[in-house]
């Protein structure tokens, strides 16, 4: 009997049409038929190679790159900027007191020997009292000097006599040489108004200031670990502090040059100069102390920036290649050749210089190679497992 699927619903028309798709894709199914791809087969060893399938699709993810003649290689180095210490003072209090005036603050810029701050001091006032009572000292041995000379000459008074107003003449006159000179020093004129005035030593920029008014101050409150009261500083020319390992120390002769990267400024560069370097290696970082000085004419460098410093290391021979392409194991240094595509076999190399970005390697590889640089440590992987496959299929 013949079933005219017209005389149905429609409804159910639908039905056996969904029904006769289903029955297909059985009968399809147990003929051993299936819509999913195949498998693509996996990498085999041969000898010392790894070789992929054509098509396969890791190739995809190993990206391939030639070994390139060394030129240069580029250094990265730790660094950090801080004050020139050749243009910087910093100011401590020589005598107790209180603050009385501050004239000068962060910012703000000063002349050698302008006043910063002024301070109440009992103590520069006795040191002012020293230099007044000297100066009286001298006044009256000065005197007494004449009238010895005097009755010398009229014969009243010996001559060890003459002789010992000359001698306290003199010592009264040194005493207050120095008692003069003493207050000079921190600024003060004559006269005893225990008024000590703070200046700045040298031409600068106020960087620091650490007090304020009505602080008492005293001169034990200085030395390591102590802020000082001011720091004076000219920011046009700051210090770049470089620790270098062992194998930079030739690259950071006094007079060669570097370029400084802080992050504060991406894709520009600074060019530095060394100025001294350390005779001594630190043994707990075993690195070398390096001192560069960099100009900073337009004030974008700021003392405490953390940078880094990029020396350029010249090779003559060897091949350049990227640092993510040598592998390490061990104590011994690897990378993946690819003599014709789809094939890999591991090479071991000699570095001779390792930057950030490139490797010089001495031996082990010729300029043109096809080196693996990108995604080496999945290839080193794939590679143990098909070795670890080799030996378990042997008898």
């Amino acid at each position: 009997m013949t079933i005219r699927p017209a005389l149905f619903p429609s409804p159910l028309r639908a039905a056996l049409s969904a029904g006769a798709v289903l029955v297909l894709t059985m009968l399809a199914a147990c003929n051993g038929e299936s819509g999913a791809a195949p498998a693509p087969a996996e990498a085999v060893l041969r000898g010392q190679q790894l070789v992929f399938p054509a098509g396969h699709p890791q190739l995809r993810l190993l990206k391939l790159a030639p070994a390139r003649p060394g030129e240069a290689v580029d250094l990265p180095l730790s660094a950090k900027l801080v004050w020139n210490e050749d243009r910087t003072q910093r100011i401590y209090p020589a005598f107790a007191g209180r603050v009385d005036r501050i004239a000068a603050d962060v910012g703000q810029a000063v002349k050698a020997g302008q006043v910063l701050a002024e301070l109440a001091s009992p103590d520069f006032g006795a040191a002012q009292a020293d230099a007044a009572r000297a100066e009286a000292d001298r006044a009256l041995t000065a005197k007494q000097l004449q009238r010895q000379r005097e009755l010398l000459a009229a014969g009243i008074v010996a001559q060890r006599d003459a002789e010992q107003a000359e001698a306290d003449a003199a010592r009264a006159e040194a005493e207050l040489a120095r008692a003069r000179a003493r207050v000079r020093m921190y600024g003060g004129g004559a006269g005893v108004n225990q008024q000590l005035a703070l200046r700045a030593g040298v031409a600068g920029t106020v960087v620091e200031r650490n007090l304020n008014p009505g602080q008492e101050l005293r001169p034990d409150q200085s030395g390591p670990g102590v802020p000082p009261l001011f720091v004076i500083s000219d920011p046009a020319s700051l210090w770049v502090q470089i620790d270098a390992r062992e194998s930079e120390v030739d690259l950071l002769r006094p007079g060669s040059t570097f370029e400084l990267e802080l992050a504060a400024y991406p894709g520009r560069r600074f060019e530095g100069r060394v100025a001294a370097m350390a005779d001594v290696i630190d043994p707990a970082t075993r690195t070398v102390k390096v001192r560069g000085q960099v100009a900073n004419a337009d004030r974008l460098l700021k003392a405490e920036m953390l940078a880094t410093a990029h020396l350029q290391r010249r090779v003559g021979e060897g091949v350049v290649v990227p640092v993510a392409a040598v592998l390490l194991r061990g104590d011994r240094h690897w990378v993946f050749v690819s003599p014709k595509p789809g094939v890999f076999e591991p090479r071991e190399v000699e570095p001779e210089a390792m930057g950030a970005q490139q490797v010089v390697l001495r031996r082990g590889l010729e300029v043109g190679e096809q080196v693996v640089v990108e995604n080496a440590l999945l290839l080193e992987r794939q590679l143990h497992a098909a070795e670890a496959g080799a030996k378990a299929g042997q008898p």
